[in-house]
């Protein structure tokens, strides 16, 4: 059976950076290595229920830039699997910009699909990502079909604390929506998320509904949620939907566990609508933006630095970014930079997703399972670090046996959690000093890189675990790496040593948490 987490989508992945990784290999590149590259990665398109004329739409733009580039002596491994990654990019992308809601005023968005396909979970995981993102959020269910559908809404939206509205009497689901919409209007809400009725199949009465509840509400944004697992019948599914009500755009669920799922996300794009999240497990935060040139480059195990740098910006505000740039620079350490540092881990969200943004280490990098524990203790130790006094979190007063008992205590853990949390502590304050030493942020850090790549790359590696290096291609892929880094706007001072601190630090803060970067997130012996 299946290891939770990891997406089936990844084996379509596997499949395509393998006859990529074999190309790149090849003693010599010609039009025999290119087809035979180019019928590998179709025949796994085609087993993932990718549409027949799509896929050899893809074969014969790369074979064309294929044929144009070998005569000027182009670098043809290079431009093979640049020109695959856009191919399959362009076949998930869709001209269509997707709704942006604004802050401060009303946005309605109503959700439509067919029963079963996620619908009312997706509602939430939606609800919640805007919520965190800061906009005052709510749903409202205006499903009277299904029973039991209010109080799914209901245990939803209390679990991640977003209001709601609803009715067990009233049976008309216009009536509900608009009186929802309303009450939530005059709340001053900025996000109002209706979920609607569904139904097994596409019937006039369930388009007949949506219709009269888009009427009622005159939503900003009609969102059509679709499960996966139907494959490539998806673009027939979407378009009937588009002929009754305005779909905006698209989410796809379920991409978890099905084979069919590239067909699904290259049949909805080929609809126009443009796919905004794909759901990729059950918990609220499975749930991604999408992006389609990221999205094939993760799945490719390419990586995607521009997106961390975008989360990590948002986990470190810039404000911050100096202190801790002169922090690193004078290697010093105290437990209140790690309280910090583990904060910002809770902001990053799901670290699986996050770690599939390096290059090297594809999207089944660390299991769910792994990551569910790994976040747990980072919440235990933010419990105790919370129980220290000001000069205990500042290294001013020492934690001495008996106050490690009360600590214990007061956190609601264990004398040993405690002892396990001071060890991790020194772990990483050796490598911030180890760091500080390097001179890393200084700004001489890239150009050092230049004169002497082999000095640098010497004590880079020194840092890192060995393990976490292998799976990320190696020291030369993180050199590159670095480089792209320190080329990045917006990251303050953390460009050039962000690539090289952010990545020791985070091999590091990964054996910290007990996710052990060795065998995708088993943990270490």
């Amino acid at each position: 059976s299946k290891s939770t987490g990891t997406m089936v989508l990844a084996e379509l992945g596997n499949k395509i950076s393998g006859a990529l990784r074999k190309l790149q290999k090849a003693d010599v590149v010609n039009e025999e290595t290119m087809k035979e590259c180019l019928n590998a990665i179709t025949t796994a398109l085609l087993q993932s229920d990718v549409n027949v004329f799509q896929v050899k739409k893809l074969k014969d733009a790369v074979t064309m830039q294929f044929k144009v580039q070998e005569q000027q002596g182009a670098d043809l491994r290079n431009l093979i699997k640049t020109a695959v990654v856009t191919e399959l990019s362009k076949m998930l992308d869709c001209e269509r910009k997707p709704f942006q809601p604004k802050k401060g005023k009303a946005n309605v968005v109503m959700f439509v699909g067919l029963q079963g396909s996620g619908k009312t979970t997706s509602c939430t995981k939606y609800a919640y990502y805007w919520a965190k993102k800061g906009f005052r959020t709510c749903l409202v269910c205006a499903d009277t079909f299904r029973a039991g559908a209010f109080d799914q809404l209901k245990q939803n939206a209390t679990k991640v604390r977003i209001p709601f509205y609803g009715s067990y009497s009233e049976t008309d689901p216009v009536v509900i929506a608009e009186e929802g919409v309303s009450k939530f209007k005059k709340e001053n809400f900025e996000m109002i998320i209706v979920d609607t009725s569904g139904r097994h199949k596409q019937e006039s009465e369930l388009f007949d509904e949506m219709k009269q509840v888009a009427a009622a509400v005159n939503p900003d944004e009609v969102i059509f949620v679709m499960d996966s697992s139907i494959g490539q019948a998806c673009k027939d599914q979407a378009m009937a939907f588009r002929k009754a009500v305005d779909v905006g755009s698209v989410i796809i669920t379920k991409l978890d566990g099905h084979a069919k799922g590239g067909g699904a996300l290259s049949a909805v794009a080929a609809t126009e609508s443009p796919i905004t999240f794909i759901g990729v497990g059950e918990h609220f935060d499975d749930f991604e933006e999408f992006d389609a040139k990221s999205f094939i480059k993760r799945l490719l195990g390419l990586g995607d630095i521009g997106k961390i740098v975008d989360i990590v910006k948002e986990a470190v505000p810039l404000e911050d970014q100096p202190k801790l740039l002169e922090k690193i620079q004078s290697g010093e350490f105290t437990l209140r930079d790690m309280q910090g540092q583990y904060k910002s881990i809770l902001k990053i969200g799901s670290f699986s997703q996050f770690l599939s943004l390096l290059p090297g280490l594809g999207s089944n990098f660390m299991n769910k399972g792994t990551e569910k524990e790994s976040i747990a203790k980072v919440k235990r130790s933010l419990c105790i670090l919370d129980s220290l006094t000001a000069d205990e979190l500042d290294g001013i007063k020492p934690l001495k046996e008996g106050r490690i008992l009360r600590v214990a205590k007061g956190s609601g853990t264990n004398v040993m959690e405690v002892n396990i949390m001071l060890e991790e502590y020194k772990r990483l304050k050796t490598v911030v000093e180890k760091m500080g030493k390097m001179k890393l942020g200084k700004g001489g850090d890239l150009q050092q890189l230049a004169r002497n790549p082999q000095q640098m790359m010497q004590k880079m590696q020194g840092m890192m675990d060995p393990r976490m290096l292998k799976q990320m291609g190696g020291m030369g892929n993180l050199m590159n790496m670095m480089k792209e880094m320190g080329g990045m706007e917006g990251l303050g001072g953390l460009g050039g040593m962000g690539g090289m601190g952010d990545m020791a630090g985070l091999g590091d803060m990964m054996k910290m948490m007990g996710g052990g970067m060795g065998g995708a997130g088993g943990r270490r012996k």
